[in-house]
């Protein structure tokens, strides 16, 4: 996550998107923080610039709300969010470096030379909105100052590069950055500006301070008075650039960059697709550019033949040209000049052939091009022009879209659809300014649901615009005017993909026709420096993408050439295979990269699956659901298994389980008829995982042995590791302590020789849960934390949300109630967030555990009526032993013994019918809380000596974590009995043991 104070407050997650910080207050208190740029803060002093002399009744307490909602929007944005707003001694602060925070980020910057890159870190004042902050004026002050001095040393260095002139007005008393504008205005050939502006500074100067100009600039105007040969050349400006008539949106950087390029970068090529702002972005970069002999433009879009090109920079020049461009090498030679040739996509042969000849003869001659593909010169910077990113192309439409229709802005209510409607059209310069122009007849909404028809809904433009830019269609036209067939058969071939593909996806859907499967790769290396296809990553599997725009004009085009139903066809037979040569590699060491590889081509397999026929859709369906398992894609899963076969109603049984609802009986007893063994015995574990997850342990347990018996007959030992895997947690029902550690033992051996990642985290499941019963806490949060890395890692976010759920239960057995309810939360909000169900249920109870803990009782019984409704719900009421449990401690706890023994009672009835010792030994202990609190002593002792009987007898005593109960019980019971009784009772009762009878 990313915070920037150099300008208003901003917060970004990872991918980009800007996160939404809500509450004034709550704002404050972020850019409070950031003021301090990761230094801890005292709450006293928080609250004291949060409220001022006005605190609210408790600044303390009402400090800590606003810092829960703060923690709560990070998280919200990105898991582990909160954890970046830390609490200590010193107080809270916000866990920053120059990675994350802006103002950090642009001191490195310039500590290294960098200024450039450093100032395109400023959007504004600093911290605007909170300008009138009384704590926040001296640090916004200090970081303007340290702006204001990277921007003159940047000026220094390159006076090209910097807006003097708006600086200069912002700032009128600043010597060294008027002396360094007077100097950029000399050298232009403005002498009497740059003598104007030190009298008007003599002026202010003298008006409002009573002061003179400091010697140096004083020495400056005297050497601008005499012409003094130390201050450079003077250029003689001259140029043919037109003046801007609207202002460049969302390019500031990308200018600076540009402009920062060093000098003997000579030939920069703007690239990218039509649209996108080459022309705009070059003309600025020109009109910033101070060039001894000029600046010209020279635009080739009317150029028709390759011979006319060396004559359009000669008529540029005013140079009277033969067709050899001897004469145009010779005006040039020994000037200093920056040639602008634009739009050279339809000549870039002979374009590319007269910059070589005049790069060689002319040393002092730049070249700034604009091109959809790059010159091809040994000596050339391709700089490729991306879309806007979606702030700034919001920014462009609600700017042009207000001139077309004036009052028009864009609202809380709009953001949204603006949005949308940027997306669709790929933050494209001239696709928004095309689109906004139709706010004033259709309004926003009509807009967006209108873009689906975009070339006749974009079809009028501005009159002024080349005819190229007048539509969308046209703008595309001309891209596809300067295709070869190849290009052309690949690119509308290309435009069946949804969010793009990998290589192997291109050659096995465009090839055909004319075009060889190994000649595709060319044809989209040329596609890509056309800009038409989106270039891949430098890492990792290539990967190839279409403009939205792009891709509905290619899918025109392939339903013009006859092919749209073939190539679709050809398209989702490709998913298909691609999905079923994934599902085993699901269960094996390569499984990061498959689901990688699946998670890109999401879009793809959903267009796939609805473009086959039933059967091979089931296939499909089939194949992806163990990704689906993997990634929580829980709700997509059950929605698209829609086949009756008894596999598929297995499994979505199984998906359906987790998503809450109550098991199919059917489809249990379905999977008798499932005809391959393999396939049955990976139903038959599935129902017996998820079984075990809602608590219903005989069911899931003979699932379980039906799955293992034949996963070992088979050989498999993927299903045998899984099925040890669910044998731990059911083992440990029963009381076999024993055997959950061989099966946890068996579980990690073989999914640590696989390689397997989902298996390892499974195997620190049941390690975790050992360690945890066993006392050693320490080793129960290590391998807890490392399975939350692996689940993170995979984005398994089920997985992720039990993780997070042990390891509050960790903190719980250790007192550290804050701790334990921030992960529970998080637990939860995973679970809820993914639909699944049980994980959002074991959340629930941790937190219910740690209210009562806490002394809220009635958050706790809240809490534990709702787990009650759910075990209800889903026809497993044998797993509200400690729901009845812990809702008896409350009604004790409260002082009402009768209702805290009838709970205890219920509770013991269904722990002994389960076969639980552990569950008999937690409602006998319940039981003894009941007859202390009634008067009855000793049968509580005799209660706690059975109880302690019990766990002993599955070699797993109470760790000292979770004694607090009993403690608290032995200790009432002890104190009315005296030492001597309640030494016989309690031995009594140990006697017996489970088998004690209730009076």
């Amino acid at each position: 996550m990313r915070f920037g104070v150099l300008g208003p407050l901003g917060v970004w997650a990872a991918g980009g998107a800007a996160v939404r910080v809500p509450e004034a207050k709550v704002r404050l208190l972020l850019a409070d923080l950031l003021a301090h740029e990761g230094r801890p803060v005292s709450a006293d002093r928080l609250a004291f610039d949060l409220w001022g002399d006005r605190p609210p009744g408790n600044p303390v307490n009402t400090l800590q709300t606003k810092v829960s909602q703060l923690r709560r929007a990070l998280e919200a944005a990105e898991p582990g969010g909160r954890e970046l707003v830390a609490h200590g001694p010193a107080g809270y602060a916000v866990r920053v470096d120059s990675s994350t925070l802006d103002v950090l980020r642009f001191r490195e910057l310039v500590a290294a030379g960098r200024h450039g890159e450093a100032l395109a870190l400023w959007r504004g004042e600093p911290l605007a909105e909170f300008a009138d902050a009384p704590f926040l004026v001296p640090v916004t002050a200090r970081w303007a100052e340290e702006r204001l001095a990277a921007l003159e040393e940047f000026a220094e260095s390159g006076p090209g590069e910097v807006d003097l002139a708006a600086e200069v007005a912002r700032h009128p008393l600043r010597e060294r950055l008027r002396g360094l504008h007077m100097r950029a205005l000399y050298r232009a050939g403005r002498q009497v500006e740059a003598l104007a502006s030190y009298a008007e500074l003599r002026r202010s100067l003298a008006e409002e301070q009573g002061l003179e100009p400091g010697p140096e600039l004083a020495a400056l105007h005297r050497a601008i008075l005499d012409h003094d040969p130390a201050l450079g050349p003077v250029a003689a400006a001259r140029t043919n650039l037109p003046v801007a008539v609207t202002e460049l949106v969302g390019r500031e950087r990308a200018v600076l960059d540009l402009c920062g390029l060093p000098r003997d970068a000579r030939l920069v090529t703007l690239t990218g697709p039509g649209g996108v702002g080459k022309t705009s972005l070059a003309l600025e970069v020109a009109r910033r550019s101070a060039v001894a002999d000029g600046v010209w433009l020279v635009e080739l879009a009317g150029v028709g033949r390759a011979e006319q090109v060396v004559s359009a920079v000669a008529d540029v020049l005013g140079v009277r040209e033969d067709a050899s461009g001897t004469a145009l090498v010779e005006a040039l030679r020994g000037r200093e000049v920056l040639l602008v040739l634009d739009n050279c996509e339809r000549l870039v042969e002979p374009v590319a052939a007269l910059v070589s000849r005049l790069l060689r003869a002319v040393p002092g001659l730049r070249v700034l091009a604009t091109s959809q593909e790059p010159l091809g010169l040994a000596f050339e910077t391709v700089w490729a022009v991306p879309p806007l990113d979606l702030s700034d192309a919001v920014t462009l439409f609600a700017a042009r879209a207000a001139a077309a229709a004036p009052g028009f802005t864009v609202t809380p209510d709009n953001t949204a659809v603006v949005e949308a409607i940027c997306r669709r059209l790929d933050g494209l310069p001239l696709a928004v300014e095309l689109a906004a122009t139709r706010v004033r007849g259709l309004g926003v909404t009509a807009l967006l649901d209108r873009l689906d028809d975009r070339f006749r809904l974009l079809a009028t433009g501005h009159r002024d615009a080349p005819a190229r830019q007048r539509t969308l269609r046209a703008m595309i036209d001309w891209s596809w005017d300067l295709l070869g067939a190849a290009e052309r058969t690949v690119l509308r071939r290309l435009s069946v993909h949804v969010d793009g593909c990998a290589l192997d996806a291109a050659e096995a859907v465009c090839a055909g026709g004319g075009v060889a499967a190994d000649e595709v790769l060319d044809v989209l290396t040329r596609l890509v420096d056309r800009s038409l296809v989106v270039a891949p990553e430098h890492t990792g599997e290539p990967r190839f993408r279409l403009l939205e725009s792009v891709a509905d004009y290619g899918r025109e085009r392939l339903r013009e050439a006859g092919e749209f139903e073939e190539v679709r066809g050809r398209h989702a037979a490709f998913y298909l295979a691609l999905a079923e040569r994934a599902d085993p590699e699901l269960r094996a060491a390569g499984q990061l990269a498959w689901l990688d590889r699946l998670d890109a081509d999401t879009a793809n397999l959903r267009a796939a699956h609805d473009a086959l026929g039933p059967v091979d859709a089931a296939r499909l369906t089939c194949a992806l659901t163990w990704y689906w398992f993997l990634r929580g894609r829980l709700r997509e899963g059950r929605r698209l298994m829609t086949a009756t076969d008894p596999v598929t109603v297995a499994w979505r049984a199984g998906f359906g389980v987790l998503l809450g609802e109550a098991a199919e009986p059917a489809a249990v007893t379905g999977t008798a008829d499932i005809d391959d063994r393999r396939q049955r015995a990976r139903a038959r574990w599935f129902l017996g995982y998820v079984l075990s997850t809602v608590g219903d342990m005989p069911s899931a347990e003979k699932l379980t042995d039906q799955a293992l018996a034949a996963f070992e007959e088979l050989g498999d030992r993927w299903g045998v590791a899984a099925a040890h895997s669910d044998r731990v947690s059911q083992a440990l029902a029963r009381g076999s302590v024993e055997e959950a550690r061989a099966s946890a033992a068996r579980c990690a051996a073989l999914f640590e020789a696989l390689g397997e990642r989902w298996g390892q985290l499974k195997a620190s499941f049941g390690m975790g849960m050992l360690a945890q019963l066993a006392g050693d806490y320490e080793r129960a949060e290590a391998v807890h934390r490392d399975g939350l890395r692996v689940a993170e890692e995979l984005r398994s976010w089920p997985e992720v949300s039990y993780k997070l759920s042990w390891l509050g239960r960790v903190a719980l057995t250790r007192g550290d109630y804050p701790k334990a309810r921030e992960l529970h939360e998080r637990a939860r909000r995973a679970a809820a967030e993914h639909g699944f169900s049980p994980g959002e249920v074991y959340a629930v109870t941790g937190l219910a555990l740690g209210a009562r803990r806490e002394g809220r009782l009635d958050e706790a019984e809240a809490h534990w009526e709702r787990l009650r409704s759910w075990h209800r719900q889903v026809g497993f009421a044998a797993g509200a032993t400690l729901v009845l449990a812990e809702l008896g401690f409350v009604a004790e706890q409260r002082g009402d013994a009768a209702r805290a023994a009838e709970l205890h009672e219920e509770g013991l009835a269904l722990a002994r019918e389960v076969g639980d010792p552990r569950a008999v030994a937690l409602a006998l202990e319940g039981l003894a809380g009941a007859r202390v609190l009634a008067g009855d002593a000793r049968t509580a002792a005799r209660l706690l000596g059975a109880a302690t009987a019990a766990r002993a007898s599955v070699g797993v005593p109470l760790p000292a974590g979770e004694r607090g109960d009993v403690d608290r019980i032995s200790a009432a019971a002890h104190a009315a009995l005296g030492s001597d009784a309640y030494t016989a009772a309690f031995t009594a009762g140990h006697a017996e043991g489970l088998t004690v009878p209730l009076p």
